[in-house]
């Protein structure tokens, strides 16, 4: 069976939402990943790392996933009528709608989220109300044929948990032991309930910054 993944790259995105997830989809048997933007130009993902689409939005064929990252340039694709439409079009015959981390907000404001539970980075959980959407808490959310993941990093258990239900069990877990996918990190401050006060409220207020300039 062919599982056609559109992963949309769109300039200012984090390029770890999408390149740990694509390490992942890629392995799955019969899986077809293709990188999508308006033009098939080199797209910045970051200082000094671009990533070319292979696909144009309007190319793009039917997809069985339909993948949004996150990153600071969703601010500003979130009044992009094109992206939009295109997220709405396509959103409404994949067999699965999901993000990664901001990415999540992006599919919110496509109106794709409206009446599901979902998550995404932590200092932007507040936000999904906005797009008609219920936060819960959790590394992936599923409901329904929507998957999110909260930020970054989370988009390797999203795409080992995608594997899962695309292939099977079996399949995830031996990607997860090719990729030795097996975190254990030097500090306990991934996440902000057990991160320190000052830490949580430093990163939150940069973040908070980078996304008024966008």
């Amino acid at each position: 069976m062919t599982h056609t993944i559109g992963m949309l790259s769109f300039p200012g995105m984090t390029q770890l939402d999408l390149t740990a997830p694509f390490e992942v989809l890629h392995r799955i048997p019969g899986a077809e990943v293709h990188l999508l933007w308006k033009e098939k130009v080199p797209v910045s993902a970051g200082p000094g790392f671009t990533l070319t689409p292979n696909h144009t939005l309007d190319e793009c064929p039917p997809l069985t996933v339909l993948f949004v990252p996150g990153g600071f340039g969703q601010e500003r694709l979130q009044k992009d009528d094109a992206v939009l439409g295109f997220l709405r079009e396509r959103g409404k015959d994949a067999r699965w709608v999901t993000s990664v981390c901001t990415g999540a907000l992006l599919l919110g404001a496509a109106g794709l989220l409206e009446g599901y539970d979902a998550t995404t980075h932590w200092a932007y959980t507040d936000r999904l109300a906005e797009y008609g959407a219920r936060y819960r808490p959790g590394r992936v959310v599923v409901d329904r044929n929507r998957v999110t993941a909260g930020g970054v990093t989370a988009g390797m258990d999203f795409a080992l948990t995608l594997a899962a239900e695309l292939a099977d069990e079996r399949t995830a877990r031996l990607i997860q032991l090719g990729l030795e996918y097996d975190p254990a990190p030097p500090f306990d401050s991934g996440h902000p309930d057990r991160a320190e006060p000052d830490l949580v409220e430093q990163l939150r207020q940069l973040y908070f910054t980078r996304s008024a300039r966008q």
